[in-house]
């Protein structure tokens, strides 16, 4: 299984929530609503999830290996370094 894609389709500057990421595997498969999130040791993607009761999440679609979870998060992290190093481009 392949990362043949990652789009990083929203960034925001305020808040906890960085950025909403799809990824796509071997351009047949796509993940939506992944989230780059500013946590407290520093950033961490969140796979799509959701409300179950009061207050609780669930997963929707998730990794089963922290291999394969690595290998996301680095594609995911290499493009969002990718726009905001031409976000910071736009702006000088």
């Amino acid at each position: 299984m392949n990362i043949t894609d990652v789009r990083i389709r929203k960034v925001s500057d305020e808040g906890k929530m960085k950025a909403i990421v799809s990824i796509t595997f071997d351009d047949e498969f796509v993940v939506h609503d992944i989230k780059i999130i500013e946590g407290q040791h520093g950033l961490f993607i969140a796979m799509p999830s959701r409300k179950i009761g009061e207050g609780d999440f669930r997963d929707i679609a998730h990794p089963l290996t922290s291999e394969t979870r690595s290998r996301i998060r680095d594609a995911i992290f290499l493009e969002y370094e990718k726009v905001l190093a031409q976000k910071e481009e736009e702006i000088e």
